[in-house]
């Protein structure tokens, strides 16, 4: 009976489509359609007894009876024909006793999230800690523990998440917010402490200490701050240049004594920041080095590069009493100069404009400036991408240039060869499927520095991810 089922089954598929049958379910270089033992690897053939089954399957051993051979099912115990394995551990959904979170991309797709040689490790939506939406994201390594914590700003507060074993997430809690909630907050890390502005009103910013995360021993808990510093009301964003222990909120009000400039704060005793000025001119981010690049002018110096709605400034705040503006630089069809990042080797910025593709309708497009001379920037040449989608945060990793895209998700760009103006996308992972339009949902930010290789992406409508990848 068991070869006449055989039979009846090899018949069946040599009816199907030349679509459905042209494979090879064996690998042995015979399609299923002419194998006469389509399951089992029979490269000759070999039919002794002239049955029509090959001498491989004459011995067939299908025990859950789904048409599967048992060498190769992978789930022999139950039945399953299509052979699910949906998170690509080789073992078929049907019979995974430990399902995982990860979600290998495959042909375009991971699960259902558009996809480019990156995989989705974990993902946790907003309603787990309890948002209506989420903005910025930042991480940090706990370098006693070796831990990867994933940071993410959302409308009521900021949570933290532990991420070493992205099989085993665990939510530690959230620190609420210092006032009223708001769709922008924005994180970032000194010397395991956080440091968290916002546009609610009054907020200030609140400083928290990361080490607290290792003793969580109730998950989730509601976090209290340390301090909150409150020399200023509310910030889009705030920088800071580890390497000297400042922070510089950024976007605060145009009504302050600065004209939502960047502030120069003190956070050396992260516990007792202290304001030592600012630098008055309008900079909605910014990114502040110590200068290690090719103007040897300015090396070992402090220098901001503010992202300033319609130019770019690059001022000199070694001095925090007199900065000096070194340069301003604008270009072409300006939208709106959101954020930028520095190349590795400092020569080259790339810049994000917000605004450019809703308003002019060009795809989503980064403009690459050389600072070569600090005192003289040039334009070098502008990068545009294969969506309509606004680009918003970006950050650079070696040769490598992490975009969150908003609706395109991140997109992974080769900069390699940005001296000869050429970068190349080389994967991408949507976390925002409905589409790819110039809109305001999807991708905030992008946070590619763990070195486990795992990058966190928060997303405005659906929480936190973690993708990887691809090995």
């Amino acid at each position: 009976m068991k070869k006449i089922a055989l039979f009846i089954l090899f018949l069946v598929i040599t009816s199907c489509s030349k679509e459905e049958v042209n494979n090879d379910i064996d690998n042995d270089g015979i399609e299923n359609n002419i194998d006469n033992c389509f399951q089992i690897a029979n490269p000759n053939q070999e039919d002794k007894d002239g049955d029509g089954i090959g001498d491989a399957c004459d011995d067939f051993n299908d025990s859950d009876n789904d048409g599967i051979a048992d060498e190769i099912d992978n789930c022999p115990q139950i039945a399953n024909p299509n052979q699910e394995d949906i998170d690509g551990d080789g073992f078929g959904d049907v019979c995974d006793t430990t399902p995982s979170n990860k979600v290998i991309c495959v042909n375009g797709f991971a699960g259902i999230y558009p996809c480019n040689n990156y995989d989705l490790l974990l993902h946790i939506p907003l309603s787990t800690f309890n948002a209506s939406s989420a903005n910025d994201s930042w991480g940090w390594t706990d370098t006693s523990t070796n831990h990867e914590y994933a940071i993410i700003g959302l409308d009521n507060g900021t949570a933290f998440v532990d991420v070493t074993d992205t099989e085993n997430p665990i939510y530690l809690g959230k620190l609420p917010t210092a006032t009223v909630n708001s769709d922008w907050r924005d994180v970032k890390v000194y010397n395991n402490y956080a440091f968290v502005v916002s546009e609610a009103n009054n907020h200030g910013m609140q400083v928290f200490d990361l080490t607290k995360l290792r003793s969580v021993t109730n998950p989730p808990q509601n976090f209290t701050a340390e301090t909150t510093f409150t020399d200023f009301g509310r910030a889009h964003n705030i920088v800071i240049n580890e390497s000297k222990g400042y922070a510089f909120p950024v976007g605060t009000s145009r009504s302050g004594p600065y004209a939502g400039g960047p502030l120069f704060i003190n956070i050396q005793n992260p516990l007792t920041p202290i304001s030592e000025g600012g630098f008055r001119n309008y900079s909605h981010d910014a990114q502040v080095v110590t200068y290690e690049g090719p103007d040897t002018e300015h090396t070992g110096k402090e220098i901001l590069i503010g992202s300033n709605e319609t130019e770019i400034v690059i001022v000199d705040i070694t001095n925090k009493a007199n900065p000096i503006k070194l340069s301003t630089i604008s270009y072409a069809n300006v939208g709106y100069a959101h954020q930028g990042w520095f190349t590795q080797d400092m020569r080259y910025f790339l810049l994000g404009d917000e605004l450019d593709e809703i308003r002019l309708g060009n795809k989503t497009r980064t403009v690459i400036f050389d600072f070569s001379d600090l005192d003289n920037p040039q334009l070098s040449f502008n990068y545009f991408g294969p969506t309509d989608a606004i680009d918003h945060n970006g950050y650079v990793k070696n040769n490598t240039f992490y975009l969150a895209n908003y609706t395109a998700g991140i997109r992974i760009i080769d900069i390699t060869n940005i001296a000869n103006k050429s970068m190349t996308e080389v994967g991408f992972f949507d976390t925002y499927p409905t589409n790819n339009i110039a809109g305001f949902n999807g991708a905030w930010s992008v946070y590619p520095y763990f070195e486990s290789g795992n990058i966190v992406i928060s997303d405005i409508d659906n929480g936190l991810f973690i993708v990887k990848k691809s090995q």
